[in-house]
């Protein structure tokens, strides 16, 4: 690994939410990179929502499902932090992790330090910070002009999203989420569900502002392999691209990760019936664009079709290890 000027391991931000992030974290955490993660707190469904309304917090799924994935744990204590309520009166639907968080936040008054602590007790390997100490509603303005509230609600709509935005507008990102973007050497954005994980992130003022700064850091957009029902209908990989850059208004990315391996007809099938499709992969269009483009074979299915964790930390890693070479 090539080290930075200054011999320290390469800083690299990741932002974003969801199940995508996750699982692309638990291949980067056994690289030699300085990880923080920047999570949306846009969620209102599920435990997160019923969390964040009772006891006024920021939603803890997807900062849980972050935490779990760079903790450096024994798996029994990894699985504790997922680990779903099936039954009970008032905990079913509850995983217990976000509990612990709520418990945290409740003994501590304080969300970030919430999250802080657990990461401590958990070893994660890196930072894990939410993209704002408060919670924030997530609007869509869809192509009819309606406007959806709530993150949960917008995928529901089934309509086309023309743009989405954060209520409060204003809002404060973390001063230290801040701080690691200006001082990143990488930055990678996705993959995750474009307008409810990936874009919120990018909304917070200073969030974007930072990593526009940042003229040093190589950025890289991890793009989805499926399209996501009520949000990215028939999007291809070029769609994805424009809509970060319709709602951030320059070109923020140097290199773009795709899928190119052949998903089997079963498993396109199987998707089919919610909806979804291979996110088409347009790439003459987004080198056109300026884009330089990696495609590789990146994904496995077991129960769902995930991206493969190592190939996909293996490029990212290869990327920021040439960047920095290059920048001697």
């Amino acid at each position: 690994m090539n080290r930075t000027k200054e011999g320290r391991i390469p800083r690299i931000v990741v932002m974003g939410g969801g199940t995508g992030l996750s699982v692309m974290l638990r291949g980067l955490k056994e690289k030699p990179l300085d990880i923080t993660a920047i999570v949306t707190v846009a969620d209102d469904g599920g435990s997160s929502g019923i969390l964040r309304n009772e006891l006024q917090m920021p939603p803890p799924g997807d900062i849980r499902n972050v935490l779990t994935a760079l903790a450096d744990v024994e798996p029994l204590l990894s699985d504790m932090l997922s680990y779903r309520f099936s039954t009970g009166s008032g905990l079913a639907g509850h995983s217990l992790g976000n509990l612990i968080l709520a418990a945290i936040t409740d003994i501590s008054g304080d969300f970030v330090t919430a999250v802080r602590e657990l990461s401590r007790v958990f070893a994660v390997r890196g930072r894990v910070l939410p993209a704002a100490g408060q919670a924030v509603v997530l609007h869509a303005e869809m192509e009819d002009g309606s406007i959806i509230t709530g993150e949960s609600k917008i995928p529901e709509a089934q309509g086309k999203i023309k743009r989405i935005f954060l209520e409060p507008k204003e809002v404060e990102p973390l001063p230290e989420a801040v701080e690691a973007i200006r001082d990143a050497d990488a930055i990678l954005i996705g993959p995750g569900s474009l307008y409810t994980s990936i874009i919120p992130n990018l909304l917070v003022p200073k969030l974007a502002e930072a990593v526009l700064e940042n003229t040093e850091a190589i950025k890289i957009f991890v793009c989805n392999v499926m399209t996501q029902p009520g949000e990215t209908d028939d999007y291809t990989v070029s769609d994805h691209l424009q809509a970060v850059y319709d709602h951030v208004g320059h070109h923020l990315f140097d290199y773009v990760i795709v899928n190119d391996g052949e998903i089997p007809p079963q498993v396109q099938d199987f998707y089919a019936e919610k909806g979804a499709k291979p996110v088409q992969n347009d790439l003459d269009v987004v080198t056109s664009r300026g884009y330089k483009v990696i495609a590789d074979t990146l994904v496995l299915f077991r129960r769902y079709l995930r991206h493969d964790a190592d190939k996909l930390s293996h490029h990212i890693f290869q990327l920021v290890d040439n960047w920095i070479l290059r920048k001697r």
